[in-house]
């Protein structure tokens, strides 16, 4: 009710009842922005009632109600989506072009480093993001660069980590662990409650140089040397990209959205990483969807 008095118009309602905003006529399409556990609930009463959906990530705190709501995605013909915007930012999408033409030659290693002094964030502290049944760091932040990873050398087949937590049922706050896709090794290194700088970071290091996205959109050749080199400086309008390939979708012009089988797969991923306990984990590749 806040959000909506101080950012609403006359049009803004608030409600605690999901179903009166799903079951509205004339309604086309509708975002589900609530914690992970009750995605699956609003999801499928929004696509039984004949409504578009686009899907906050993670699509849902398990890996196994992803799968559940893929399901329900292809039974339907309505547009399904997940809210992945590395697909739009322009410094990652000049990443992946880099890494497909061989501008860095061979990749030989992707690295995922997070640092998190505060968890959860001071502007995003909420009691959800601490549980260890749907929040913490991975979920939160670590589906994006995972994903990354999938949109860089497709879906990830193995991983082995090494997770420390926080305390009982609550978030994870340190991981070291390793993961290889399309034969590139990977590493992930995330540490929460410390002194230091917040960070977040894939570097693919390759023959000839490396790159790296940091602060969520900077691009830099070579980061850390005498010839580093910003590529890309911008944050690019994410939100605008997903809702007009969104629209093109619903209007039936093809649309390039993030499927649910797509953020599934991530979702396996972050659940094989908690799994792991030191031990290698081997994950089904499956078809792009």
């Amino acid at each position: 009710a806040s959000l909506a008095a101080d950012h609403g118009t006359d049009r803004t309602a608030t409600t605690t009842d999901h179903a009166s905003i799903v079951e509205r006529d004339g309604l086309d399409a509708v975002y589900v922005g609530v914690p992970p556990l009750a995605h699956r609930e609003v999801v499928a009463d929004g696509l039984a009632a004949g409504k578009h959906v686009i899907c906050e990530k993670p699509i849902a705190a398990d890996a196994e109600t992803g799968r559940e709501l893929v399901a329900l995605a292809e039974e339907t013909d309505r547009v399904t989506a997940v809210n992945l915007p590395f697909r739009y930012t322009p410094g990652f999408v000049r990443l992946r072009e880099a890494v497909a033409a061989g501008d860095i030659g061979d990749p030989r290693r992707v690295e995922l480093r997070f640092r998190f002094p505060e968890w959860p964030r001071e502007w995003q502290d909420v009691a959800w993001l601490e549980s260890r049944e749907q929040g913490g760091p991975l979920r939160e932040v670590g589906t994006h660069f995972l994903f990354g990873v999938q949109e860089l050398f497709g879906p990830i087949d193995s991983v082995s980590a090494d997770v420390g937590y926080s305390g009982p049922d609550a978030y994870e706050d340190d991981v070291a662990g390793i993961f290889r896709a399309d034969g590139v090794r990977g590493t992930i290194d995330l540490l929460c409650d410390h002194e230091g700088e917040e960070e977040n970071s894939v570097t693919v290091v390759g023959d000839d140089a490396s790159l790296s996205l940091t602060e969520w959109y900077r691009l830099v050749r070579n980061r850390g040397r005498e010839d580093q080199e910003t590529l890309v400086d911008e944050r690019g309008d994410t939100v605008r990209a997903l809702l007009t390939e969104f629209a093109s979708a619903v209007d039936g012009d093809g649309g390039d959205l993030v499927s649910f089988a797509e953020a599934t797969r991530v979702q396996e991923v972050l659940e094989a990483i908690h799994a792991s306990d030191g031990d290698r984990v081997h994950l089904g590749a499956g078809d792009r969807r």
